[in-house]
């Protein structure tokens, strides 16, 4: 359930004269041609006389030609307002405009190589004979032109000006704030909630349903960053790859999908190394050569290589610093990177302390003496670069690093009294206190200055004794997803799923759920309907697993939809008011959560996007899929086909029961 791409349509209003002499009825030639054919692409179509509000036609004009998807030219006549709008739309964007031109091709020598679609006319309107061929030929055009989205530049000011870049679409915010920014400062909003409440599957919903390519660039970077901070890291990175579809130079977006492919190497899986990590640093550094961010990423990946070759279960502490030191080419490579982090920008203490930190390993490892004069230089830039940081909210990092570095040049006493003082800054996160233990942590395991580390991790062991260890937040063992049929109304005139066939499909669904292991320890998402949905969730509750219901309307709305009208209403009403008494967590509705429901999508398929995003969320390796189905297409969108087709894709764990056989 992707929102549509955004269309603007750079067009003559009206009849208008074309230069053999002939009348041109381009609103038919819009509605008849131009939309249809967009929508069959699967955009969403707009001209600038659709904007009915008071203002300048002209605020609108630029800023769709700013930030929409594509750009649809009909360049038929000598119109000036449309050759206008296409400079502007080539001045502000390299890719994304599909010229057309109905009768004649225009011989304009700046686009005389661009490819024009022609479409045929019949007496000043579009030929009724040859419609359905144009409206077919430019959905392909369209389709083509969006997929190779970062292929060639067609606009030859930026194919001319390879260096000029495109502009920032946040930054040029025209005009009053009208519905197009409303709507997206209102969604912004949502997904900024949604991230900081948690709630990941929301956030995936909402990236779906961004108004056009350069807000869903962004959505699916924030999604995949909110994955990652949930150690979602595949899922993750499936997000970070779909904004950078659209905004493939984003470092952020890039150094985050690096941080993906690390932690996937460590955590050895398959198809994943370190060495993978480190060629996509590697790319990221050939388009930004100073970002210090992305070499400091880049030394992590090295460090992690060599702690990886020592730090084994089973070594003795003389075993492990013999390992380090032998392994010592790839300490130097995580040397080597740091360094260059903080060279590059001298104000990034994070990585000159771990430069210098990994210096005086590799002194103590190797009796080398190859960084010694590093070390004495770095020592008070790095203590100069912490102690001038200006910001308030990283004063527990800032001095952290002064206490770091007393750990490599100063005594017990100095390490003590500069941790103590880092931890009256952030005595209350206990992550970032252990966080900061563990570093030490791999120090002692190497034997480096025994008398200063033990100092410090005492230091830090005291504050997290005084904290209580936050429990992790709960996950679930399994994540069980149901979708399946309502009990038949009475009116409906082709059965699906009888009333009197109540019970089998109760002894399947609990047959399922017992085949699948489903327990306490697990997590349901369920809608609530009369049926399958209120079968599923009585089954689960029966067995201790936790639900959570997603419903699609505010509950009075539903339950007249989904409840009332089936065979033997009140009494599903009242096994409704019943499941709901016993659930642990409150229903969720999905106006009040997600906002409005967007034009032109239904609200059953979001629901469904929704229940299965907030499963995924939890794990997509933990996802099992219970389906009570006859096969079936269903009767519309969002139905069970919908859901199990998209679990079917992402996961393949699906039980289907099949009502053609049940009964």
């Amino acid at each position: 359930m992707n929102a549509k791409p955004h269309a603007f349509v750079a067009m003559p209003f009206g009849t208008k004269t074309a230069a053999d002499g002939q009348l041109i009825d381009f609103n038919r030639v819009y509605l008849e041609y131009i939309a249809p054919a967009l929508e069959a692409a699967g955009l969403e179509a707009f001209r600038a006389d659709q904007e009915v509000r008071a203002g300048d036609i002209r605020t609108d004009m630029f800023q769709e030609l700013l930030v929409a998807d594509l750009v649809v030219a009909d360049l038929s006549i000598d119109n000036p307002n449309v050759w206008y709008e296409l400079g502007v739309r080539h001045a502000l964007r390299a890719r994304g405009v599909v010229l057309v031109s109905g009768g004649r091709v225009t011989t304009a020598f700046d686009l005389y190589t661009d490819r024009k679609l022609r479409y045929s006319l019949k007496d000043g309107a579009p030929d009724p004979a040859a419609v359905e061929d144009d409206k077919r030929k430019l959905a392909e055009m369209v389709k083509a032109t969006m997929e190779s989205w970062h292929g060639r530049k067609v606009s030859p000011v930026y194919s001319l000006m390879p260096n000029l870049q495109e502009p920032d679409w946040k930054s040029l915010r025209i005009g009053d704030v009208r519905e197009f920014w409303e709507r997206h400062d209102n969604w912004q909003d949502r997904l900024d909630l949604a991230r900081k409440a948690g709630r990941i599957g929301d956030v995936l919903v909402l990236a779906e349903e961004a108004p056009v390519a350069a807000f869903r660039a962004d959505a699916w970077i924030t999604a995949g960053e909110a994955l990652l901070k949930a150690e979602r890291f595949r899922f993750a990175l499936e997000h970070l790859e779909r904004g950078l579809v659209i905004d493939p130079d984003n470092p952020h977006a890039l150094r985050q999908q690096g941080v993906c492919l690390q932690r996937l190497a460590v955590a050895k899986l398959p198809g994943h190394s370190l060495d993978r990590a480190r060629e996509h640093y590697g790319e990221v550094l050939k388009r930004y050569p100073s970002d210090p961010e992305t070499w400091a990423l880049l030394g992590r990946v090295d460090k992690d290589a060599w702690v990886d070759t020592w730090r084994q279960p089973g070594r003795t502490p003389e075993q492990m610093r013999e390992d380090a030191a032998y392994e010592d080419a790839l300490l130097r490579a995580a040397i080597d990177s740091y360094v260059r982090a903080y060279r590059s920008n001298p104000n990034h203490y994070y990585s000159g302390i771990n430069a210098l930190a990994l210096m005086h390993l590799y002194r103590h490892l190797t009796n080398d003496a190859r960084y010694d004069r590093d070390m004495a230089i770095m020592a008070g830039a790095v203590r100069f670069a912490a102690e001038c940081d200006p910001n308030e909210g990283q004063l527990f990092w800032s001095k952290t690093t002064l206490g770091d570095l007393e750990v490599l040049v100063g005594t017990p006493d100095t390490v003590k009294t500069a941790y103590k003082e880092a931890i009256a800054k952030n005595e209350h996160d206990w992550f970032s206190l252990n966080s900061s233990r563990a570093q030490l942590q791999l120090f002692q395991d190497l034997g480096f200055r025994p008398d200063t580390i033990a100092a410090g991790i005492a230091t830090f062991d005291r504050a997290l004794e005084r904290l209580q260890q936050p429990e992790s937040r709960w996950q679930p063992r399994q994540v069980l997803l149901f979708s399946g049929h309502m009990i038949d109304a009475p009116d409906r005139t082709q059965a699906r799923f009888p009333a009197d066939k109540e019970t089998i499909a109760a002894q399947k669904i609990g047959a399922a759920l017992d085949q699948i292991g489903a327990g306490p320890d697990d997590l349901a998402f369920c809608q609530a309907a009369a049926g399958g949905d209120l079968l599923f969730i009585e089954a689960c509750q029966e067995r201790g697993v936790r639900c959570q219901v997603l419903l699609p309307f505010p509950e009075p709305d539903f339950i007249e939809r989904s409840i009332a009208p089936s065979v033997a209403g009140d009494r599903w009403c009242d096994r409704f008011y019943a499941m709901k008494e016993k659930l642990q967590d409150p229903i969720r509705i999905m106006p009040d959560e997600l906002g409005p429901l967007p034009k032109g999508v239904d609200p059953f398929e979001r629901c469904n996007l929704w229940l299965l995003y907030s499963a995924l969320a939890c794990g997509i390796d933990k996802v099992r899929f219970v389906a009570l189905w006859n096969g079936g297409g269903g009767d519309g969108p969002g139905g069970t086909a919908h859901m199990y087709n998209e679990v079917k894709r992402r996961t393949g764990r699906v039980t289907w029961l099949d009502t053609r056989t049940l009964w």
